[in-house]
């Protein structure tokens, strides 16, 4: 068997760090969405819709996006659904493709609760951190994110 390189103090102290309080940290953001009735994957979906130009995604690509199965977003898209903030159409041109599609209602319920969630977002972790931190986590989950999809 090989060796284990053991982590040193900085650094179980960072891995701990993250273990202890990236859920809690999302569980936190997700509690300040409940008063409007999403959990963190039907924002993240909403705003995902919101980021595209024409406020669309074939299923497969957002699927993939959101690290979700096929049948995963399926499932994920319910409540939006039918909330009519999203609604899924066929492509014009081939008719096996299916997109997501951000509606005018979508759109509007998202930009009212943005700010809310930026707050959120700003109150639990942004304003805490120093610049530099911020730079070192946002380089740091970079690099993580890269090296994950290179394994995959």
């Amino acid at each position: 068997m090989a060796s284990a390189k053991w982590l040193n103090d900085s650094e179980m102290r960072a891995w701990l760090g993250f273990v202890t309080h990236a859920s809690d940290l999302l569980r936190a953001i997700e509690r300040d969405l409940e008063p409007f009735g999403l959990d963190g994957g039907d924002y993240q979906l909403l705003a995902m819709l919101s980021a595209t130009p024409d406020h669309r995604m074939k299923m497969c690509d957002l699927a993939d996006t959101l690290r979700l199965s096929r049948g995963g977003l399926t499932r994920r898209m319910e409540g939006v659904v039918a909330a009519k903030y999203v609604e899924r159409v066929r492509d014009e041109i081939d008719g096996r493709a299916v997109f997501a599609l951000l509606t005018p209602k979508g759109y509007a319920f998202l930009k009212k609760i943005a700010p809310h969630h930026v707050k959120s977002v700003r109150g639990h972790m942004i304003d805490l951190l120093s610049d530099g931190e911020i730079k070192a986590v946002g380089s740091a989950f970079a690099k993580i994110g890269e090296n994950l999809r290179s394994a995959d």
